[in-house]
């Protein structure tokens, strides 16, 4: 099985967010779509529910000689999550981290001023959430945006994605409520390759889904 592009994803995946977790839906759950790709599919996920549409916004930190690496994330807010059997296998300093992390949180400061358009972010606190990507794979963005929502004390934390390997799956779960994952292939690649259509995500795209919203 493969997702046609990320909208189907969302479609599919409000579903199984249906069937998994009922309650979520009575609720009136706020769903945050993780930029970019993940709030085309929390955009859908959203509009097939009925329920209201944010961002949550994080970073992955990239190894210093691959980007596409994650040895860590870090959230709005300030929650970072690290992987430190591979910052100790990399020997990764402690002062490159620090730097890694500055410099992304300047970018979901830019991200969250753009996104919002000076809009407040919407309140967390004491509500059901449901986090979306379009996929997960090491699973460090997602892990570092629920240690950061968890701390904003809301009433419920669940984690929906269309696909991930289980591996990622179970490390997840650990961080929230909940994991809603309909697609869990034991051999995994790459998110993309579950798409048939994978291309980026802009920022407008994301602009224009969220003021819709």
């Amino acid at each position: 099985m493969r997702y046609r592009n990320r909208e189907e994803a969302g479609d599919l995946l409000a579903d199984a967010i249906r069937t998994a977790q009922p309650d979520l839906v009575a609720e009136g759950a706020l769903v945050l779509g993780v930029p970019r790709g993940g709030v085309v599919v929390a955009a859908a996920v959203a509009h097939r529910l009925g329920l209201p549409l944010d961002v949550a916004l994080a970073r992955k930190l990239g190894a210093p000689h691959n980007r596409e690496l994650a040895i860590g994330a870090i959230a709005e807010g300030g929650a970072v999550w690290l992987n430190q059997d591979l910052l100790a296998r990399l020997r990764i300093d402690g002062e490159w981290v620090e730097k890694a992390v500055v410099r992304e949180e300047l970018e979901i400061a830019r991200r969250a001023r753009r996104y919002r358009r000076g809009r407040d972010a919407a309140p967390v606190t004491g509500r059901s959430l449901i986090v979306v990507d379009d996929g997960v794979a090491t699973g460090a963005t997602l892990a570092s945006v629920l240690q950061a929502l968890r701390r904003r004390y809301p009433s419920r934390l669940v984690c929906a994605v269309p696909v991930a390997p289980p591996d990622s799956v179970a490390m997840l779960a650990a961080h929230c409520d909940a994991v809603v994952c309909p697609m869990q292939p034991a051999w995994f690649d790459a998110v993309g390759a579950w798409y048939d259509d994978f291309t980026q995500t802009s920022d407008t795209e994301v602009e224009a889904l969220l003021t819709a919203s």
